[in-house]
């Protein structure tokens, strides 16, 4: 075989590999809850390693993700609550049959450092805690819908309205860190994910509210087939300890 021989098979060859490794990579598109960011991404990098595939997230508040899916923008997983999974499967926006339960997350209670510890023993105390707070910020999404039920239900919607601090695409406790309110309401990680303050604890049990977040594959999307590699892989058991530590239930 002659060198022009050789440096044409060789050529041939390394366009082959080139071209498989093409083939056998591929990038989703994954539209996410914050709730699960930092075990999320903890795992992110094996599973890139592992698979050569890449995995683009962007973290967005649960209503935006909903528009954006209305909307019919190309995705290739979604994370949010089921609840909300479920609502884009009746409009059928998300494949039925492809939602797959993640994880679960109570709310929890972060305050400014050196400020009194709320009691947190009942949900009656909770309620003193807030009508004795100067300001109060909680975040859109499941949980935020939730809260603000509960200050109907506890009758001080009226009297504490205007301390209210609604954030959206950001921790409540970013609000609380920097002194814009004294007490943050919000998903456990969510509040645990902001070093700056202190995690007092979860809601009291006569009003705690857990929230399921699920994995649901819409309609079109491009990558079938890697996205449910991305859920098997973060449903594997050495990804537990990771999502305990930051305060969430593995399902």
């Amino acid at each position: 075989m002659t060198n022009r021989q050789l440096f044409i098979k060789a050529i041939f060859v390394f366009v082959v590999f080139t071209v498989m490794e093409i083939i056998q990579a591929a990038e989703i598109k994954v539209m996410a809850s914050v709730a699960f960011k930092e075990p999320y991404l903890e795992m992110l990098p094996k599973f890139e390693k592992d698979t050569g595939n890449k995995v683009l997230t962007l973290w967005l508040p649960t209503v935006e993700i909903m528009e954006r899916v209305r909307a019919n923008e190309a995705v290739d997983l979604l994370v949010i609550s089921g609840a909300n999974i479920d609502q884009l499967i009746q409009a059928g926006k998300v494949a039925p049959g492809s939602r797959v339960d993640y994880v679960k997350s109570g709310i929890g209670v972060g305050i400014r450092k050196g400020t009194p510890r709320p009691d947190l023993s009942s949900g009656e105390s909770l309620k003193k805690a807030l009508l004795s707070s100067r300001a109060i910020a909680y975040s859109t999404g499941p949980s935020g819908v939730y809260i603000a039920k509960l200050f109907e239900q506890m009758g001080i919607a009226d009297q504490i309205k205007n301390k209210l601090k609604v954030v959206q695409g950001v921790p409540a406790g970013e609000v609380v860190m920097r002194g814009d309110a004294d007490i943050g309401l919000q998903q456990i990680p969510e509040i645990l994910s902001v070093p700056g303050i202190e995690y007092v604890g979860p809601f009291p049990a006569d009003v705690q509210y857990v929230t399921t977040f699920s994995f649901g594959i819409p309609v079109g999307a491009n990558n079938v087939q890697v996205a449910k590699d991305w859920i098997d892989f973060l449903k594997l058991p050495s990804g537990i300890p990771s999502i305990k530590r930051y305060g969430l239930d593995p399902i």
